[in-house]
């Protein structure tokens, strides 16, 4: 494999739309490095974090889990990930999040499998796999190079870039993957159930240079001209901005909105393309 192929990945990966935030924890380090080696790594990388030790995993979790290396720690890892880039993407951008953790070759002898699991997160996809490699077959820099470009297919695959360049399993390599797509309905259930921080309806076909939102909130039953003059006298105001309308599924004072609510008061803002 050559630093030609790997590097061609990578910039077509900060050439696409979208914009990463990725979690790691016990290998696939390389990846970052790749990633950030390559000019545009600011296209594409809004925040990575590597919560090594058990209290940042417990602190990046909010909670201690059941096993430290495993497909639900990186699922969940992902999801935080995901609900992370939307708050830091600039406005209208794809975000993906990534959540990986693994229990490679160390400095003593392991009793269990060399594993990691890898999870990414797209609004409309969620795509895992758990890959036991062969144990005693490769050292722990040969471990950490695997996992790094399996990492990076995976986040190529996600940033629908193709990858030419081979991950390096073998036919000893165990790789377990699922993926499951979700459509409108199941991201809103999402949405009300607390999973997802919030969903982005990019109406609007109109480009900001900047990363600042200007947000107008409110339950926009009708939406009205009023609404419209109120986001339009507050970007006056603010100056560069992405001005944003913000409908609330959940308030405090009243019942959540359901799925066919939130739908009907969306297509007001499609009709005016806002």
């Amino acid at each position: 494999m050559t630093d030609a192929c790997i590097r061609a990945v990578v910039e077509s990966i900060h050439s696409s739309p979208t914009q990463a935030v990725l979690y790691l924890s016990g290998g696939a380090s390389l990846a970052l490095g790749l990633l950030m080696s390559v000019p545009g790594a600011s296209n594409t990388v809004l925040e990575a974090v590597v919560p090594y030790s058990r209290m940042s995993m417990i602190q990046l979790l909010a909670k201690i889990p059941a096993q430290y290396c495993s497909q639900q720690t990186a699922d969940e890892m992902a999801l935080l990930a995901y609900n992370r880039a939307l708050k830091l993407s600039s406005p209208g951008s794809p975000v993906l999040g990534v959540g990986f953790t693994g229990s490679l070759a160390t400095s003593r002898p392991k009793l269990g499998d060399h594993r990691f699991h890898l999870s990414t997160r797209t609004s409309n996809r969620h795509w895992a796999s758990t890959v036991t490699l062969s144990k005693g077959l490769r050292s722990r820099d040969q471990e950490e190079k695997v996992s790094s470009y399996f990492l990076l297919k995976a986040i190529a695959n996600a940033c629908k870039v193709s990858s030419t360049f081979d991950s390096e399993l073998t036919e000893s390599d165990v790789n377990d993957e699922c993926e499951r797509f979700f459509d409108e309905d199941q991201e809103l259930e999402q949405l009300i159930n607390g999973q997802i921080c919030f969903k982005v309806y990019p109406f609007s076909s109109g480009k900001s240079n900047s990363d600042r939102k200007i947000i107008l909130s409110g339950s926009f039953n009708p939406l009205h001209d009023g609404h419209l003059k109120l986001l339009e006298v507050a970007t006056s105001i603010c100056g560069d901005g992405y001005p944003c309308f913000e409908l609330s599924a959940i308030n405090a004072d009243k019942p959540p909105l359901s799925i066919p609510q939130i739908k009907e008061r969306v297509m007001q803002f499609e009709k005016i393309g806002t």
